[in-house]
């Protein structure tokens, strides 16, 4: 569950962060993309090291 998660969140991230050379109508949503993605890497690491 986690991991399809974490993919879902790395393609809108690619997304967002190439979105307008794909189209100019297309929203920037990096941002807060970059964030969620960074709060999914550190919970693969909680995950790794056994904390949840």
């Amino acid at each position: 569950m986690l991991w399809t998660i974490i993919v879902i969140l790395v393609v809108l991230w690619l997304l967002g962060f190439f979105g307008r050379n794909i189209s100019p109508s297309f929203p920037q949503t990096g941002s807060w993309i970059h964030t969620l993605l960074v709060l999914a890497a550190i919970l693969i690491v909680l995950n790794l090291l056994g904390v949840i």
